[in-house]
Formats: structure tokens, sequence, C-alpha cells
């Protein structure tokens, strides 16, 4: 179970649940935790094919159509990740090195866990090939009594629900 009462009190004090982000190849034991994740959808496209069989019915001269549907492209949604603004700057300077170019040694895979307020795993995605696509900090007010948000989000490639 992470540790974060270190790190994040608020956390387990505020919210039902979190998750936790960690990248393949990175040092840190944890790259980030996030209240709040968008997009977790994988979807099929129906490929629909009409064909004409060779069976006659009622009174037609020619065979009769047949309508069937097939299952066709596999399509992964962005992710896009939200949290309280903190001190880590992983997640920009992975931004930042895919924006330099080189985006091909960029591309990471990682998981995704969900964690419930005991810090019990109540669920896992693996997702492959992600990269950035933006960097997003909210309007900043001093007066106001708001937390800053941080917010990416992430082309991915592949995502499996492994728990």
């Amino acid at each position: 179970m992470p540790n974060l009462i270190n790190h994040f009190p608020e956390v387990l004090t505020t919210c039902r649940f979190y998750l936790e982000l960690k990248l393949d190849g990175s040092q840190d034991p944890v790259d980030a935790y996030f209240m709040e994740c968008k997009g977790l959808k994988r979807s099929q496209a129906a490929i629909e094919v009409c064909e004409v069989s060779p069976r006659h019915w009622g009174k037609a001269k020619s065979g009769q159509l047949v309508h069937t549907k097939l299952p066709g492209n596999v399509k992964t949604s962005n992710l896009t990740l939200r949290r309280g603004m903190t001190q880590s700057t992983t997640l920009w300077n992975w931004f930042e090195a895919v924006q330099a170019g080189n985006w091909a040694k960029q591309l990471r895979d990682g998981s995704l866990t969900l964690y419930d307020q005991l810090g019990n795993t109540q669920a896992l995605f693996q997702f492959g090939g992600a990269f950035p696509l933006s960097y997003l900090v909210s309007d900043l007010n001093a007066s106001g009594g708001e937390l800053a948000i941080e917010e990416m989000e992430l082309a991915i490639e592949t995502f499996t629900r492994q728990r």
C-alpha cells in the first residue's frame, strides 16, 4: 500500500478514491497521483457488409439481400488526468521531451491503479505507447480558495484492464 500520509494527507480525508500513475522506466516509485481521469474508453466499430445470397425469395428473380455486422477496428480514447498542483515536474518534463522532438523514444507504457480510501487496489489498467498531448494548469487566483489544478491529456495506443 502506498504511503500517502506523508505526501498527500488530504487525499485520504477528502476523496473516496485516487489513481496512481506509474510509467515504465521511471526511477520514481510513483509518477503521479490523480483525483480524476476521463477517457477510460475502448470501443470497436461495426462494419456492415451487404451480400446477395443465391436464395430467391418471393417473386424476385435475384437473390436475397443479407446484411451482416462484423467487428471492425478497435479505438482507444485519449486519457485526461487531473490533480491538484504539486511540486513534481515529472509530467511536465515528459511533455517537454516530446515537444523537443525525438518523440519515439518518449513513448511510454504504464499503469493506472485505482485505490479506495484505505489504499486497497480496486482496479488496474495497463496502457501502451503513451505520450502527452497537452498540459494545462487551471486559472490561478491568489484571492480565491481554490486549489490549482494540473491536467494532462495522453494519447495511448493500447488499453487493457488487468484487474
